[in-house]
């Protein structure tokens, strides 16, 4: 198996993604190639670990890119433009099946515009989406979409909780994972023209699409361990998603200081520190890695934009267990004369 990490892609590139692969490779099997300028990342792995990259690992590697997409380029000029950046120069290694799977942490609209123009969508999907994993009560969330798409149709949010409840039940064994539409109010009635059509779609395709679609779910509801899947819009999932990432950070910030702002304090702590721990690790966003981009052909990771190596870390181990339980392959099967859009076309007609 060959990972391709866009070396390039990120906030702290190139030197979080370095140290994230070096930190993941003796922890996977699989192969990870390094994309982007190569004299860069040759030079950074010599000063920060005082090595070659062959004296690291055989299984590190570099493709060689002499350009970068970055945050504030228009996605679609760069995608087209920029051919021989890190990310276009992966997306052409995945297509030609040099890579198992691509990942990277950069302009999140070229990697969309990319995966869908380079990689292509998956037949039956009309917009690929960004699935998020999150921590809740005793169990994980998965946030549909959070960040690809900022206006949607009712369609596509019907696709939304379909491509979730596949990739729940055939990446993590749930047998029927509880989807339920991110609103302001739990009755049916309640929401904008988008919630509403789009609680109408799900309720009547339910059955149909094999989906346990429990309703309307409101924010203070998500992390309730009561669902499974959240779905929405890109635009409120990606404000959704980074409220609840500045909440752990604020809370744990206020946690750690609560408890060493003395020194009684922090000698009434130390047999609570376990504890404590365990809590910190539940509620860091980084242990649950990037998220897969569901409805292109094959695997496609974003990480996100502000990555630090372990995050980086747990992205690369994520991504080696997307290949080895064929998520995407599954996804293909699955949609095969499920096309819901062509469905409706044909009952108008």
């Amino acid at each position: 198996m060959i990972i391709l990490l866009d070396a390039m892609g990120g906030d702290n590139a190139p030197d979080a993604n370095i140290k994230g692969a070096i930190k993941a490779i003796n922890q996977i099997s699989a192969k990870v190639v390094l994309i982007g300028k190569e004299e860069v990342i040759k030079q950074r792995i010599k000063e920060l670990y005082g090595k070659d990259i062959e004296d690291i690992s055989p299984r590190l590697s570099i493709k060689n890119s002499t350009e970068t997409i970055e945050m504030e380029d228009i996605p679609t000029q760069a995608i087209k433009h920029k051919k021989d950046s890190s990310m276009v120069v992966g997306f052409n290694m995945l297509k030609a099946g040099e890579g198992d799977v691509f990942i990277s942490a950069g302009n999140s609209g070229a990697l969309l515009t990319g995966a869908t123009l380079l990689i292509g969508r998956i037949k039956g999907i009309d917009r690929p989406a960004l699935a998020g994993i999150l921590p809740a009560y005793k169990s994980r969330l998965l946030l549909m979409d959070c960040g690809s798409n900022t206006n949607c149709k009712p369609i596509n949010l019907l696709q939304f909780a379909q491509m979730a409840s596949i990739y729940l039940k055939n990446t993590f064994g749930m047998r029927a994972p509880a989807v339920g539409l991110l609103n302001i109010g739990t009755e049916e009635t309640k929401g904008n023209e988008l919630t509403k059509e789009s609680y109408r779609l799900l309720k009547e395709n339910a059955e149909k699409l094999d989906i346990n679609f429990i309703g309307n779910v409101e924010g203070r509801d998500a992390f309730s361990g009561k669902v499974d899947v959240v779905v929405t819009d890109g635009f409120t999932g990606n404000v959704f998603l980074k409220s609840v990432e500045g909440l752990g950070k604020f809370v744990k910030r206020s946690l750690t200081e609560s408890l060493t702002h003395s020194i009684l304090a922090k000698i009434a702590a130390l047999p609570s520190l376990p504890a404590i721990k365990r809590f910190s690790k539940t509620v860091d966003y980084k242990e649950y890695g990037g998220a897969l981009f569901l409805g292109v052909k094959k695997p496609v990771v974003k990480a996100h934009g502000s990555s630090d190596e372990k995050l980086f870390e747990f992205t690369i181990k994520q991504a080696e267990k997307f290949v080895e339980n064929k998520a995407v392959d599954k996804m293909i099967e699955a949609f095969e004369g499920k096309n819901i859009v062509e469905d409706n076309k044909e009952e108008k007609e």
